[in-house]
């Protein structure tokens, strides 16, 4: 394999904040890569610096294999907002013909190419950066959270193109299924060091806790060792031969060795939520309609006490609309929305909070309270609880403009959660987190007691907390399905597994009524030969082979049970099935439109 990219000796700081320093790091041509690490480490940095977008300090290296086409996705994208999506993609189809970059659009559901960007959603804007990317034809793909703001059917539709695809990766990302399903290789950022995994996420976890555990039996060990070489120190002679001398320095580097410390920020959501009351949200018959677009039509729902929701739909479709309803920052165009007396929101909003850049961490929080309630009853200063959401005190006078998104984020989430709320409104609070965050999240709220409402695209993160889901389906219409997002997906399939069923038996059903005619006449179909009729016959046994390999290939691939080898082969095998299914269904095509 090819060697596509080599870091040597590359550092990062901003004032005195060491980011990392003297990274390096080797990428071989078919590398999936995952870059793992806490909000704050710098793995955005490092992206930009692969990308060219900033630069090392001091005498770090970056190069690339001479003439591979290289694309990056930036956590952010932002584009002229008068120009069409046309506009924005085309410049980059270099390599691309027209139709193929209308392919691409169609794909990622771009339909509408002359739409202006000042007219797209968050997620949409999304979709018109990946579509730069892939108009590209890159052979190296450099991405900073590619799934952020797009819908489930989108995420889905990337893992399944990357999974076949030949393409090199390297990426952050939060999304646990989508790492699972994509990457072959895990780099963890810690403590300024790159450590490697070969192999998925779920590999990953359970080697790092191994070499976790080593490190710490390694250190016992040191400590063990060292109070025996302690006592020798002490009983020694003055008289100090070669050996004594030898012994000595080894003491001195056992010492150290013992003196380490393994340092895993802890998170700690430890929050009082106030007394609940029976009634939380009452929903009758509302409807909100914005000129021709139906946000909701006719919903009837009474929220209950402690249930967790969670609410899936395509972008565009009113989610957040939804959210705002319930929360009472917008009135409905018709029926009625009652809020209990109890109710206490801790609306966490998708678009954050507009902190001013000039303020420290510790001035934004005492805006709110200088001190807080957690869970056993006890209060604490905001300095303590600054601490237990990752700020520690030498971060409490740093200016907000210096964090991190995530970083930012997360001192958002500790603004709604610091006000004690019982319902809790999420809307996408999985953007930007990084996946300590997000474990720590998900145990905080599979545990809070009041009720909670989640509008998010991680389906691992759904799938960890909700009840039932709430599914927009568009034009207003809301559908209450019980049970998980994998449950949910599972159903789908089956429905579109039916579908095909049904329009196949209909077309064999078609087939079988034409009647034969001796000589070929005009506007009619001619008969088929014995070997088309032989051979229409074989591809319909082949079509229902391929496709049955094809749903067990998938339900291998999502599992997450089979080894990395096993993963790659499967990989690999999907595409040649879908490719020969698409090739048999346009013969089959041909053979009855004759």
């Amino acid at each position: 394999m090819a060697s596509y990219l080599q870091v040597e000796n590359v550092s990062k700081s901003y004032g005195p904040r060491v980011l990392f320093s003297n990274i390096n790091l080797n990428i071989n041509e078919g590398d999936k890569i995952a870059l793992v690490a806490p909000n704050g480490t710098g793995k955005t940095s490092l992206l930009r610096i692969l990308a060219g977008v900033e630069g090392s300090d001091g005498e770090g290296k970056v190069k690339f294999l001479k003439d591979i086409v290289i694309a990056f996705l930036a956590q952010d994208n932002v584009y002229n907002p008068n120009s069409t999506i046309w506009e924005i993609v085309y410049p980059y189809a270099r390599n691309c013909a027209e139709h193929e970059i209308e392919e691409i659009l169609f794909n990622l559901k771009l339909t509408d190419v002359d739409m202006k960007i000042s007219q797209l959603s968050g997620g949409e804007v999304k979709r018109v950066a990946i579509a730069c990317m892939f108009v590209q034809k890159p052979q190296f793909l450099v991405m900073d959270e590619p799934t952020n703001h797009l819908d489930l059917e989108t995420i889905e539709y990337l893992e399944d193109y990357f999974s076949r695809q030949k393409c090199t990766l390297l990426m952050v990302t939060h999304d646990r299924y989508f790492l699972d399903r994509v990457c072959n290789k895990i780099i963890e950022m810690a403590d300024g060091t790159l450590y490697s995994y070969d192999g998925n996420y779920s590999y990953y976890l359970e080697k790092r806790e191994e070499r976790m555990q080593n490190m710490k039996r390694d250190i016992d060990r040191a400590r063990n060792l060292l109070r025996t070489e302690l006592d020798w120190m002490r009983r020694m002679p003055c008289a100090r031969g070669t050996k004594a001398k030898y012994r000595i320095d080894s003491f001195y580097e056992l010492k150290e060795k013992a003196g380490q410390r393994i340092y895993e920020r802890n998170l700690n959501i430890n929050v009082k939520s106030q007394r609940l009351g029976k009634k939380i949200v009452n929903c009758s018959h509302v409807g909100f309609k914005w000129d021709n677009w139906i946000g909701v039509e006719d919903f009837t729902y009474n929220f209950a006490p402690g249930e967790k929701i969670g609410i899936v739909g395509k972008n565009g479709v009113g989610k957040s609309t939804f959210l705002n309803l319930i929360t009472g920052s917008l009135k409905p165009t018709s029926g009625e929305i009652q809020i209990g007396e109890t109710v206490s929101f801790g609306y966490y909003r998708q678009q954050g909070i507009e902190f001013n850049p000039d303020d420290t961490v510790i001035e934004a929080v005492r805006e709110i309270a200088e001190v807080v309630t957690l869970g056993d009853g006890k209060s604490v200063p905001v300095t303590t609880f600054l601490n237990y959401f990752l700020f520690p005190p030498n971060m409490h006078y740093s200016k907000i403009e210096k964090l991190s998104g995530g970083e930012k984020r997360r001192l958002y989430l500790l603004t709604v959660l610091m006000k004690n709320p019982n319902v809790l409104i999420l809307d996408e609070p999985t953007n930007d987190l990084d996946i300590l965050t997000l474990n720590v999240l998900e145990e905080y709220l599979k545990e809070f007691a009041g009720s909670v409402i989640i509008v998010s695209h991680d389906r691992f993160f759904l799938d960890k907390i909700v009840d039932h889901l709430f599914v927009f389906e568009g034009d207003g219409i809301i559908k209450d399905f019980v049970g998980s997002y994998s449950d949910y997906r599972e159903y789908i399939k089956e429905k579109e597994k039916q579908k095909r069923t049904q329009e196949r038996a209909r077309m064999q059903k078609e087939m079988q009524k034409a009647v034969p005619v001796e000589q070929p006449q005009p506007n009619r179909k001619r008969k088929l030969s014995y070997k088309e009729q032989r051979e229409l016959e074989q591809i319909e046994k082949d079509l229902e082979v391929l496709g049955q390999e094809k749903k067990e290939l998938e339900e291998k691939l999502s599992g997450g049970e089979i080894s990395n080898k096993e993963l790659q082969e499967a990989s690999v095998r999907i595409g040649e099935v879908i490719a020969l299914l698409d090739e048999k269904e346009m013969r089959w095509l041909e053979l009855n439109d004759n």
